[in-house]
């Protein structure tokens, strides 16, 4: 798996999306699309994470944005987190993780010396040509998503 880069076509994505039917970068084509991935629905670090997209949202549909959240979650459980928390952003669901692989945040992760797989958190700025303009690797979520707004608008 080749690490992904600034400039590169950005892989495909058509996955299972909350509240039913698909979402697939085809559909945003013409779209900057922020693309976040994220490890596990309704945890305390994707909860913060959602919720600051959530807050810009509207600053992110003006700069002409669309955000979608991945994780390998079922698309019930990211309906339940959406009800939740009243999340305004599009979570669409990768099961079999092949986006995540096709990404690379599918990775071996390490938890008191417990080695699993998991999804390193990351953000991929696609702009409206389907090409990656930005890349944020081992996100921390405090101040992300305003980062991320500012990058769209330079964009």
């Amino acid at each position: 798996m080749n690490e992904l880069v600034e400039g590169a076509i950005a892989p495909k994505l058509d996955l299972p999306r909350d509240g039913g039917g698909n979402v697939s970068l085809a559909e945003l084509a013409g779209k900057k699309v922020v693309l976040y991935f994220y490890p596990k629905d309704d945890t305390s670090g994707c909860t913060t994470e959602a919720l600051d997209f959530t807050a810009l949202s509207g600053e992110f549909a003006k700069a002409g944005a669309v955000v979608v959240g991945v994780s390998p979650d079922p698309v019930k459980a990211h309906d339940k987190f959406i009800a939740k928390h009243s999340l305004g952003v599009i979570l669409a669901s990768d099961e079999d993780k092949t986006v995540l692989e096709a990404y690379g945040v599918w990775k071996e992760k390490s938890m008191y010396g417990r080695q699993y797989m998991g999804v390193e958190r990351s953000t991929f700025l696609i702009d409206a040509g389907g090409k990656i303009a930005r890349i944020w690797p081992k996100v921390k979520v405090k101040g992300h998503a305003q980062d991320v707004l500012e990058a769209v608008r330079a964009l």
